[in-house]
């Protein structure tokens, strides 16, 4: 028996290191997508914050954020012990160890930190991005999943279901970019005097595409990982349920844009496979082939109009994360309530459209709305004490020249242009 518990506890630690760096590469996705969609004057901006993403990220919650996450708590609502990863963490009882599962935790919150980056790219102060990345690393994320992932956390004890972060990270992290959208305003020259929105080309949707497939193949160590056991069987269809539902989404997108716009749009193509897979990470183990198809063309529409509504309020979000992450997230959040099948989920709760009547849906709506406010209402209160501390926005010759050379002295790709308009910001100051 104890060879047969060392080998199991061996394939689930080879299983989730495995799948927590193919969620690691996706800051790779993120990087390209994200620089792909600026312009070119902004793309080393982009690389520098998820830099900052994974370093500080890792460091802050190894620190303080996996105690606040996972730690004893009290009342439901915050962890006290782990931090630095020691302590009494005793209550965590799993077949893999401590660290690997931090490992596999802290992959999550350096992605729900990237979802905000997207939002604010082209503008942002980058010693304010800094601070607000240890806001979120250390304490706005880690509070919101102990409410529902930790052993006593009091939305999971109600019975909340968010396998993999629809609600957690990607409905926090849409939300919380909305909020940092909406304060540090929009890119300068982005609406006209009258409030019609003016288009910003892309300056790479090659790159964009390829970030975006990098995201898609990570998707699977994202949702299939969080079994944390390489012998679950459940894992083959949660791969299939996250595939679906991203062709799904991006289909829609596809025919969707055909009929609305007469064309194909290729930045809303890819977002619609995005949020595909957002829609799906809740409920990935626990809806049926049928409903992750649902789920990913409903979220790849409902992002479009979710888009077209940012523009018409005048809310600048260059790459589309809260449509992507906020809306699509908060759709598969609910669809739990809807779709979960009866045999698939805990003591045998059901959704709604199963005969598990409005209790599960209630649950869910419930956590999805305390989630997502507590990461608006909490940024917004984050990035006004920053603003105390640092300008949350570059100066207007900085953004007009580019956040590459203004502020961090290099362009990503002519340096002789790059330097010659570094000097003459120089000259100005």
């Amino acid at each position: 028996m104890d060879q047969i518990q060392q080998l199991t506890s061996g394939l689930d630690t080879i299983w989730v290191v495995l799948t927590a760096a193919m969620i690691l590469l996706m800051e790779g996705g993120f990087a390209l997508l994200e620089a792909g969609f600026v312009r070119q004057k902004n793309a080393v901006s982009i690389i520098m914050k998820v830099f900052v993403d994974i370093s500080f990220g890792a460091l802050i919650f190894y620190f303080f954020g996996f105690a606040l996450m996972y730690g004893k708590d009290i009342g439901g609502i915050i962890g006290t012990t782990g931090f630095f990863m020691g302590g009494d963490l005793s209550h965590i009882s799993l077949t893999i160890s401590h660290d690997t599962y931090w490992l596999f935790q802290c992959a999550f919150v350096i992605a729900v930190i990237s979802i905000v980056s997207g939002a604010v790219a082209e503008r942002i102060n980058f010693r304010a991005y800094i601070l607000y990345t240890i806001a979120m690393t250390g304490l706005i994320y880690p509070i919101a999943g102990h409410w529902v992932w930790s052993v006593g956390g009091w939305l999971g004890k109600l019975g909340m279901i968010d396998f993999a972060g629809s609600a957690v990270i990607h409905g926090l992290g849409g939300f919380s970019a909305l909020a940092a959208a909406m304060i540090i305003g929009p890119r300068i020259g982005k609406f006209s005097a009258d409030g019609k929105a003016n288009i910003v080309p892309p300056s790479n949707l090659p790159l964009a595409s390829v970030g975006a497939f990098i995201l898609w193949f990570g998707w699977f160590g994202f949702n299939s990982g969080s079994t944390l056991s390489a012998t679950n069987t459940s894992i083959g269809h949660i791969a299939v349920t996250t595939m679906l539902s991203a062709a799904a989404g991006c289909a829609a997108c596809i025919l969707f844009t055909m009929m609305r716009y007469r064309k194909a749009d290729p930045p809303m193509v890819i977002n619609g496979a995005l949020a595909g897979l957002v829609g799906i990470t809740a409920g990935c183990a626990f809806v049926s082939d049928a409903a992750a198809i649902c789920i990913g063309a409903i979220c790849g529409i409902a992002m479009v109009y979710a888009t077209e509504i940012l523009e018409a309020k005048q809310i600048d979000d260059p790459v589309g994360a809260f449509p992507v992450h906020g809306i699509s997230g908060s759709i598969g959040t609910l669809a739990v309530g809807l779709c979960a099948k009866p045999d698939a989920i805990r003591e045998g709760t059901a959704g709604l459209f199963y005969g598990g009547g409005f209790h599960l849906l209630g649950v869910q709506a419930l956590g999805l709305v305390t989630v997502c406010a507590w990461g608006f209402f909490i940024t917004w209160v984050f990035l006004k004490l920053i603003k105390l501390i640092v300008p949350l926005r570059v100066s207007r010759d900085e953004e007009l020249i580019g956040l590459d050379v203004g502020s961090h002295g290099v362009p990503a790709y002519s340096q002789e242009e790059g330097f010659l308009d570094l000097q003459h910001l120089k000259n100005n100051q």
